[in-house]
């Protein structure tokens, strides 16, 4: 049986702690911050996973229902009001919440494929990947093109296998899925304990402890931990004999046959620890959380364009751009580029430089998100994610520095897969679609060209996804009028 993993320490709050250097507390405030995003396919589950983290992180105290009707909530995570009819995510969202003294910055991605630009840029903020997989559908065609690109960055993948309520495919079948089509061996973490209506709850395998649940008559809920060598009898008067006979047979086939679990084969993306849960009726999100603040990895060096490496610990601030917002807020028409700090401590009000121009920049509205809401940040460090309000000088990819200018690795661009060509229907309105076309063509929602052999001046707009050109015109009425 593998022994349970080793807890890094939580690292002090360098304010708390007189004679502590600038160098200590930046490596500490660096070493308690994880990064990550969460990849499926779509309608896997992702946005209900996401807010069940906010809610036992505490950033918010009630789930939306993504799927629900008239006046009811929507997805805490989904922001623009097209996510909201559609039920679906479209736009990748920042948050950020405290857990176990780390402070967590969870990038949700958007899982519809005709968005895998954005999911692909977002990545490479991330220093983790929690790849969700649909129980009853298994491995999906999304999920193949996007741990695809975490194998080629080298981005750790954690699996959690969602939507165990439901009656689906057996977890050993699963897992040899996962296996066999992504080629990657996995180590369970915890297993299930049945399936669909029969499901209890978890085993972790690395300290011998169930998390059980009980039905209620209005719903499900935690009832107990328990803690035991797998042989002691009270296993099968808590399970029943049959389900305890089960798992029994079950961890006896993986602890035989199962890839023990290696951290630096996980670190360099050759290993994926498997969680499994339901993130609808919280059976197995709190156990997986708790592992995940351990396993996943502190920042760690980012990739530069002349093949060398910016370390956290750098003094000065670095940081680039990998993600432009136009009008989160349409009242006020703002612009938020988000940027991944890379080392050193960001402060507002402080002055870098803009590596593409070579000019100066003061961050004076550094912002810090929980979707469209927002807060002033007045300091940040290394894996954190800061919105800049932008007047339109940044684009993606752009690196800011304090110190030595530094060029990191360029964000990846898709060939489109489909045209169309954009009239207003009002002509008095074309500077409107103009500036439009210019602003979400620069945030990364579409690629904007012009015929140089046709008299008229109205663009082809490509894209990887047509349900991107839905989207655009939808911005296009009720952003740019």
């Amino acid at each position: 049986m593998h022994t349970e993993a080793e807890t890094p320490a939580v690292a002090p709050d360098p304010s708390a702690a007189p004679g502590v250097s600038l160098s200590d507390s930046l490596e500490a405030e660096a070493h308690r911050r994880r990064s990550f995003a969460i990849i499926s396919h779509p309608d896997a589950g992702k946005t209900t996973l996401t807010e069940k983290l906010l809610l036992y992180g505490g950033a918010i105290h009630l789930a939306g229902a993504v799927k629900a009707k008239g006046a009811a909530r929507h997805a805490r995570s989904d922001w623009m009001e097209l996510e909201r009819q559609r039920g679906i995510s479209v736009s990748t969202s920042v948050m950020q919440f405290d857990y176990h003294g780390r402070r967590m910055n969870l990038l949700d991605t958007p899982g519809h494929n005709d968005f895998s630009e954005d999911t692909y840029r977002t990545l490479t903020a991330a220093d983790t990947a929690v790849m969700l997989i649909d129980s009853v559908k298994g491995v999906e065609p999304q999920t193949i093109k996007l741990f695809e690109v975490c194998r080629m960055r080298g981005i750790p993948v954690v699996t959690f296998i969602n939507k165990m309520d439901r009656d689906g495919r057996e977890p050993i079948e699963l897992l040899d899925e996962v296996e066999t089509v992504l080629g990657i061996p996995c180590t369970p973490v915890n297993w299930p304990i049945g399936q669909g209506r029969d499901f209890q709850g978890v085993f972790d395998r690395w300290s011998n402890t169930v998390h059980w649940f009980e039905r209620e008559e209005r719903g499900l809920k935690k009832a107990q931990s328990f803690s035991a060598p797998i042989d002691d009898p009270r296993w099968a008067e808590l399970l029943g004999e049959s389900a305890y006979a089960r798992l029994r047979e079950d961890l006896e086939l993986l602890d035989a046959a199962g890839q023990a679990f290696d951290r630096e084969m996980f670190l360099g993306g050759k290993v994926t620890p498997v969680f499994f849960g339901s993130a609808v009726t919280n059976f197995g999100v709190g156990p997986f959380l708790e592992r995940f603040v351990e396993l996943a990895p502190s920042p760690r060096p980012r990739p530069t364009a002349d093949e060398g490496a910016v370390p956290p610990e750098r003094p000065d601030f670095t940081g680039f751009v990998f993600k432009i917002q136009a009008n989160m807020d349409p009242k006020h028409r703002d612009r938020i580029a988000f940027i991944r700090v890379c080392s050193g401590k960001f402060t507002r009000g402080m002055e870098v430089k803009h590596v593409r121009t070579g000019k100066k920049l003061a961050l004076n509205r550094p912002l810090q998100f929980m979707a469209q809401d927002r807060a002033l940040v007045e300091e940040a460090y290394p894996g954190d994610i800061l919105g800049l309000w932008d007047p339109g000088v940044l684009r993606l990819g752009d690196a800011l520095a304090e110190g030595e200018p530094v060029e990191f690795q360029g964000m990846p661009r898709f060939s489109p897969e489909h045209f169309v060509r954009v009239r207003p229907k009002d002509l008095g309105r074309r500077k409107q679609l103009e500036k439009g076309l210019a602003q979400l063509s620069e945030e990364g929602a579409v690629q904007l060209f012009y015929d140089r052999f046709r008299m008229e001046h109205f663009p082809l707009l490509g894209a990887v996804g047509v349900l991107q050109f839905e989207v655009l015109q939808h911005r296009l009425q009720t952003e740019y009028g």
